[in-house]
């Protein structure tokens, strides 16, 4: 089993507003990226702690909070790699605020780690080979992140580990865009 981490737990500062919120095709962006990533496996949530209105977004959903001053990836990936079930085989890692990724797209990078064992990490790429998410780790590797701090997040063990990592390409620009300041929104909405 290979469960879907969506670290979703940031503050949204540059933004204005909370990013996760804004409203992509009738529903929250964090709700949008939630029901892709549940229809290829299991998903896990890290969130900010209760209360804070993301969790009104995710009704149903497995929700990790990640406690007040951890911040950061890291401690999104710390908390979250923590709460999975023991059984999972490798965890999927996406960040919440990438609305041009596609179930097909967290699907390709699942069949490289099955058509490429011998690897235990598989980055999405863009079309021209420039490293972004969603990133699969192998279970071997979940012991790495409890050391992780500050927002390196799991790049950190990508670089230690380079011989062991195999890059999926997606379509376009879609493994690296993301929506961080009310500029990127907008280029978001005016191109998709």
């Amino acid at each position: 089993m290979i469960p879907i981490l969506i670290l979703a737990a940031g503050a949204s500062s540059r933004m204005g507003r909370d990013k996760l919120l804004l409203d992509i095709d009738g529903q929250p962006m964090l709700r949008r990226m939630v029901d892709i990533a549940a229809s290829v496996g299991p998903v896990f949530t890290t969130l900010p702690p209760r209360p804070h209105d993301r969790y009104g977004a995710l009704t149903g959903a497995s929700c990790i909070q990640v406690p007040v001053g951890q911040t950061g990836f890291a401690a999104s990936l710390r908390h979250g790699i923590a709460a999975l079930p023991a059984q999972a085989d490798g965890v999927l890692i996406l960040p919440a605020d990438m609305p041009d990724i596609t179930a097909d797209d967290l699907r390709a990078v699942i069949k490289a780690s099955a058509d490429h064992p011998e690897c235990h990490i598989w980055r999405a790429t863009t079309e021209g080979g420039k490293p972004g998410h969603p990133v699969l780790f192998d279970a071997s590797m979940f012991d790495l992140f409890a050391a992780l701090f500050g927002d390196t997040g799991g790049a950190e063990i990508i670089r230690n580990y380079p011989e062991l990592t195999f890059n999926v390409p997606l379509n376009g620009n879609r493994a690296r865009r993301d929506i961080d300041t009310p500029e990127d929104w907008q280029d978001w909405l005016r191109n998709r």
